[in-house]
């Protein structure tokens, strides 16, 4: 493999005058706040639905809403920076998102909700690959590392701290505070952002291109729209609907798969693709973009599983859940500016290996859950995860922009970006869905085991009986008991052993990744400093 890295685009310049921390620190602020939305309502859709006099079934549209917003605008933000110009594309984010907090918050009814969450979606889905692109302009290679561990903690992060921020909001105040608390971040923001946030010169020259032969690919974007809003509905509702089972969904999934790949096509051959989908001719950026996603699949699958399984198994409230959680994220904070040094030192394919393997082991170790643990063992299960996480998110991100030239930044990370929040989506779809079908598997292979002639059950089933008659209980009614005790042991059985499978097939799909580094593209860091300097 040749020895390529970002430093040997002549393309590429670092923008000067300005100290890039200070815009590293402004553009982390909106992002933060954008991915913490991500999931920070998620505990509070029962009060959400109380408060606007609607069932918790319908509240559910307020974060389906939100993610349908947020997975549309995300491929089409390269072509918007362009247009519109990088500063005023990622001002206008940021107000767009922080005017609908304001909107949700004082929402009378579920409908004007929704409706606000949709702008707020929209808002914030153009947030990531902005900063990104920002921090790959401001940022010298030999900095790259660091620069991502910045951006990696807001996106790693706030997906973490979402569901205890949400909680504890929630029981110690109301649930439009969840809203309310973006405001101030986003006014410091776009403060900020109009001091310190500058175009490169190679960006105002594209833009200035762009607007001069302005030709709107009208049936590029209108695919991209529908496949793109289409699959976000299918993976956010598929489960509740039974899948293929529902002519909604099933419809849904087949004009998202002929739009998704007629967009492909489209764009692969358009002169003005809105999503330079010829950027995956490149194979080390093709394979980072498809490690993003499995990142993404493992981030936000585990954020899901851990919690409720403490919920559903162990009897944990809401809050004390989300602090199952919260020392990943400390442990998140620490890794990612020891691993932003490591870039620059070791390959970050290695590295990236490094991370894999990390994520294996911790889903590996996952498995061994069960409805004794303590709530410390259940901490350590995403510690762990949270190192790997550390070593996955700032090595891709820094591998995908290696040998590309600095005209593609948008692209790149409007693609990277897609890929990872894609990759929540279907990990989160794919869990819940696993959980629940695997669940019935395994209770159908332990009902079978439950016959009168075992001698170990009837021992059971005489001593409970006769502690529910001696509680008062007449025969029948502590038969009844008793038959109801053991079926909810077999439920709860059943159901931890299904997510025991779910936990097996995260790491599997972690240990799938670890060949892929070898077809990457080798970058000596000590070759990248010295072409920096």
């Amino acid at each position: 493999m040749s020895a390529a890295t970002p430093a040997a685009s002549p393309e590429r310049t670092v923008a000067v005058g300005r100290n890039p921390w200070v815009i590293a620190f402004t553009v982390t602020l909106a992002t933060f706040m954008e991915v913490l939305d991500t999931s920070i309502a998620n505990v509070a859709l029962p009060h959400i639905a109380g408060g606007l006099s609607s069932s918790v079934d319908e509240s559910t549209w307020v974060l389906t809403a939100y993610l349908v917003a947020n997975g549309i605008v995300l491929p089409l933000a390269a072509w918007l920076m362009t247009l519109m110009g990088r500063k005023r594309f990622y001002m206008t984010c940021v107000a767009l998102f922080t005017i609908s907090s304001f909107l949700c918050g004082i929402a009378p009814t579920l409908g004007t909700l929704i409706l606000f969450r949709v702008i707020q979606g929209a808002g914030g889905g153009g947030l990531q690959p902005s900063e990104q692109a920002i921090l790959a302009d401001a940022f010298p290679p030999e900095k790259f590392g660091m620069a991502f561990a910045v951006y990696g903690m807001a996106v790693v992060l706030a997906p973490t701290i979402g569901p205890t921020l949400g909680g504890y909001i929630t029981d110690h105040f109301n649930w439009r505070w969840i809203f309310f608390i973006n405001l101030p971040i986003g006014i410091i923001s776009l403060l900020f952002s109009y001091r310190v946030v500058e175009d490169p010169e190679y960006l105002r020259e594209q833009g200035k291109k762009a607007r001069t032969q302005f030709n709107v690919d009208y049936l590029g974007l209108g695919l991209v729209v529908i496949g793109l809003g289409c699959l976000q509905v299918v993976l956010d509702k598929g489960q509740e609907e039974d899948w293929l089972s529902s002519r909604l969904i099933a419809a849904l999934a087949a004009i998202s798969a002929v739009a998704l790949v007629t967009f492909v096509f489209w764009e692969w051959w358009h002169k003005h693709p809105i999503l330079n989908v010829r950027l995956f001719r490149q194979p080390t950026f093709a394979i980072a973009s498809l490690m993003m996603f499995v990142m993404g699949v493992g981030l936000y699958g585990a954020t899901v599983l851990l919690p409720l399984y403490v919920q559903q198994l162990m009897g944990y409230n809401a809050e004390l859940a989300g602090m199952v959680l919260s020392p990943g994220g400390i442990a998140t904070m620490v890794m990612m500016p020891a691993v932003g040094m490591l870039v620059s030192r070791f390959q970050a394919r290695w590295l990236i290996a490094f991370g894999f393997g990390i994520s294996a082991i911790a889903f590996l170790h996952m498995t061994n859950i069960n409805p004794g643990i303590d709530f410390e063992t259940a901490m350590s299960y995403r510690i762990i995860q949270s190192i790997g996480l550390a070593f996955l998110f700032i090595p891709i991100n820094t591998i995908a922009y290696l040998g590309m030239p600095q005209s593609t930044n948008n692209q790149i990370s409007s693609i990277v970006n897609l890929g990872r929040n894609l990759g929540g989506s279907v990990g989160i779809a794919m869990v819940t869905t696993l959980v629940a079908r695997r669940s019935q598997v395994h209770q159908d292979r332990l009902a079978v085991h439950i016959n009168g002639y075992e001698h170990a059950l009837q021992s059971t089933l005489h001593a409970m009986n006769s502690m529910f008659f001696n509680k008062g209980f007449s025969h029948p009614d502590a038969a009844r008991q008793t038959m109801g005790r053991i079926y909810q042991q077999v439920q709860m059985q059943a159901t931890a052993l299904a997510y025991v499978d779910t936990f097996w097939i995260l790491a599997v799909a972690s240990l799938c990744m670890l060949p892929l580094v070898f077809l990457m593209k080798k970058n000596d860091p000590r070759q990248t400093q010295m072409a920096a300097h």
